[in-house]
């Protein structure tokens, strides 16, 4: 337990240094970012102040040293675009996007296990198919994806609206967009357990004793397949957060995607971290809760 709460902790201290470091190598004056950027033609008199108030014109290193400080109390401070508390503005930003991540992550289990089963139970054809659609599935881009969907099922079909309505509707797109990539790789892995798990003694067991392919599936087999997938659900979830900065984009769906696009444009530094902050701290949970299922589901798990 301690270990998992230190192994937290590195992570956030080495986002937050990550984020420090490299949105200062993004092109541009902080100070003018505070006044509202280079368009606001801010004074030099202006500039000097902005840069005195927000330790601006201290060397990087107290900078950092002062931010980690900050961040270690709780402060997020700031947003320097937006006028409002970072801290705030996360909460009603998160659980719109993490709502989209989680439930994104359910689909894709639901989509890899059906195209397990298929491939499982379909015989030749069917997992040389089901092959080829993951292995298709897990390299095609977001954007591309969600550019397909919005054109098959919004204009020329009429069926879903393109951009997010605040219904379960405009969630359709958004979560199957996310969740396909995701599945195809959780696919993959699901498939190669399974043939793992069909040649083990227990299995072997099962058919003797005139167990149903669908019975031997759903009571033997996808138990043992489904754990790499579960020790990798930390990952998939990671995934989708970083693929919610596009699809947040595309589907004009606000959430912590698009707010961290805009906050990178306009070099807003506290808001920047704080939503690279959030997103590693929702990163870890996740991981846990993934090492918590993986033990539920195997037995082994819960005898250590």
């Amino acid at each position: 337990m301690v270990g998992r709460l230190l192994g937290a902790v590195f992570v956030l201290w080495a986002v937050a240094t990550l984020i420090f470091f490299a949105i200062r190598l993004v092109p541009g004056d902080p100070a003018e970012a505070i006044l509202g950027g280079p368009g606001s033609q801010a004074s030099a008199e202006a500039l000097d102040t902005v840069r005195r108030q927000y330790g601006l014109d201290q060397p990087l290193l107290v900078q950092y040293l002062a931010q980690l400080g900050r961040l270690a109390t709780g402060d997020l401070g700031t947003s320097y675009s937006l006028r409002t508390d970072v801290g705030r503005l996360l909460l009603e930003q998160l659980p719109g996007t993490i709502g989209l991540a989680l439930l994104s992550l359910v689909v894709a289990w639901l989509l890899a296990i059906g195209t397990a089963w298929w491939a499982t139970l379909g015989g030749r054809v069917a997992a040389t198919v089901s092959s080829g659609l993951e292995v298709v599935a897990s390299a095609v881009p977001h954007f591309w994806l969600a550019s397909l969907l919005i054109l098959v099922f919004s204009t020329e079909l009429g069926l879903l609206p393109p951009v997010s309505t605040g219904t379960p509707a405009g969630l359709v797109l958004p979560v199957v967009t996310l969740a396909i990539p995701v599945a195809g790789f959780l696919g993959q892995v699901t498939r190669d357990s399974l043939l793992d798990a069909a040649a083990t003694p227990f299995t072997v067991s099962a058919r003797a004793r005139g167990e149903s392919p669908s019975g031997l599936f759903a009571r033997h087999l996808l138990r043992h397949a489904a754990l790499p997938g579960l020790a990798l659900s930390g990952w998939a979830f990671g995934s989708l957060l970083s693929g919610a900065v596009v699809v947040e984009s595309v589907f004009a769906r606000p959430g912590l995607g698009r707010t961290l696009l805009g906050a990178v444009t306009l070099r807003d530094i506290p808001l920047v971290t704080g939503v690279a902050l959030v997103s590693a701290l929702a990163y870890v949970v996740v991981v846990a809760l993934g090492d918590l299922a993986e033990r539920a589901v195997d037995p082994r798990g819960r005898a250590t």
